[in-house]
């Protein structure tokens, strides 16, 4: 049973999701393309003309007028742009995949979490490009060893950050640390991120730093590492662990841990190359997230029904 879908956000996200959608998905059917411009002052509503899809240009009015051709929205706008649209997705019946920061709805990161919110939410959240490469690691860490700090240091290309996610750093250390906590199971978590304007730009590359007991068993952990990673590739092919869990202990670091080690492992992520160049690692991993959680929903009769406004609840 397939799900028909609206993109709010015609920006790279939004038009890197398109593609996907159409190259892609066999349960998704993507109806219309909204923004806030005229089509020819929009390179991502002009794209989707030239794909045949409807578009949109009056933002969250144009969702209130074409409700009734679509399921559920990918938000691909900005933080507080989500906030202030959530709750008209809400009145209008429809599921809201969000895919800024805002974090409305419940963090959803399809291998660990997804079976637990869809189907209890209509709304929810991304987290960030850095949450989706990172939150995995975290949690595969975690199954297997109290995580009792995480540290993440996400390094993207400073050409790959539009407008909308150079004003939405603060959100995105904020959500992505809450992130490594709520669902990477750490019991404190922290996030930085740097704009590298190399030439050539660097690949998305990620740093994560894992603070556990000193008696964790390295070797399960490397083992649940790499599967997680494994089920990751299901749908970012591009996803890759460039060192896996590296111990470091009192003598290391130079101070005294108190019973603790430090894990540190590095990963990459090339992106597929739909709309964005390959270096956009961090765009891609969103859109495939995203769109890996709207295939989810339709993969479920229930939560399609749910989606359509159709439960009492």
């Amino acid at each position: 049973m397939g799900v028909s879908a609206a993109i709010v956000g015609p920006g790279n996200i939004g038009t890197d999701l398109m593609y996907k959608i159409l190259d892609r998905s066999d349960s998704i059917d993507l109806e219309r393309m909204i923004g806030i411009f005229p089509v020819g002052e929009s390179d991502g509503l002009q794209a989707a003309v030239e794909e045949g899809i409807d578009v949109g240009t009056e933002g969250i009015d144009s969702v209130r007028d074409h409700a009734e051709e679509f399921d559920l929205v990918f938000d691909a706008t900005s933080a507080h742009v989500h906030e202030q649209q959530a709750p008209v997705y809400d009145d209008l019946g429809l599921f809201a995949i969000d895919l800024t920061p805002a974090a409305v709805g419940p963090y959803a990161v399809p291998v660990v979490n997804l079976d637990d919110v869809v189907g209890e939410t209509r709304n929810v959240n991304m987290v960030t490009c850095g949450g989706q490469a990172t939150i995995p690691i975290v949690h595969a860490v975690d199954r297997v060893a109290d995580v009792e700090y995480a540290e993440m240091v996400s390094h993207i290309a400073s050409k790959s950050a539009g407008p909308g996610t150079r004003q939405n750093i603060d959100k995105f250390t904020q959500t992505t640390a809450a992130g490594l906590e709520v669902v990477g199971g750490a019991d404190e978590g922290k996030a930085i991120i740097t704009l590298n304007p190399a030439e050539p730009p660097i690949m998305m590359r990620n740093t994560v730093h894992t603070k556990v007991p000193d008696t964790a068993d390295v070797d399960a952990v490397r083992d649940s590492v790499a599967r997680i990673a494994d089920e990751i590739r299901s749908y970012v092919p591009g996803y890759e662990v460039t060192l896996e869990p590296a111990v470091k202990d009192s003598d290391d670091v130079g101070f005294d841990l108190d019973g603790s080690r430090i894990l540190t492992t590095q990963l990459e992520v090339e992106g597929e190359g739909h709309h964005l160049p390959p270096y956009a690692g961090n765009l891609d991993i969103m859109t495939s997230a995203a769109l890996g959680t709207a295939e989810r929903i339709a993969a479920q009769p229930t939560e399609v029904a749910a989606v359509g406004g159709e439960t009492d609840d």
